[in-house]
């Protein structure tokens, strides 16, 4: 797949991706005979990866240091584990304010319009203006 086809399928900019895989966010992707980038399953795979994770907040530097694991092998094993179940936790503390935040707002709105004219109200009779 090129560049262009993983950028779309993605919603990544070419750039995104060049960038990318220059830092080292993805392994390096595999030339055709012409020098263009030719995306396999596996760097689609990576591709999906870096998406994810960077919506859900992990740094370019954190990926970067899982991808640099990755290459190093079987005996990193433990670290990337380490890794990721640190981004889950990461995630799961965000969900929770999510949640929290959310429910907030639609005790807020489920009560907006009782709760602002009482509030109007009173604040008139307070400042002496006729309701």
């Amino acid at each position: 797949m090129n560049i262009k086809e993983v950028s779309e399928k993605y919603d990544l900019t070419p750039d995104t991706l060049r960038y990318y895989e220059r830092i080292g966010v993805i392994p390096p992707i595999a030339r055709d005979k012409n020098g263009y980038r030719d995306f396999s399953d596996t760097d689609l795979n990576w591709v999906y990866f870096a998406k994810v994770l960077r919506n859900a907040g992990v740094s370019i530097e954190g990926l970067i240091d899982y991808t640099r694991l990755s290459r190093d092998g079987g005996e990193t094993l433990g670290a990337r584990k380490a890794i990721l179940q640190e981004h889950l936790e990461e995630a799961e503390e965000k969900i929770k304010a999510l949640e929290e935040a959310r429910d907030y707002l639609k005790y807020k709105l489920d009560n907006y319009d009782t709760h602002m004219v009482a509030y109007e109200n009173e604040k008139l009779k307070i400042n002496n203006e006729p309701v």
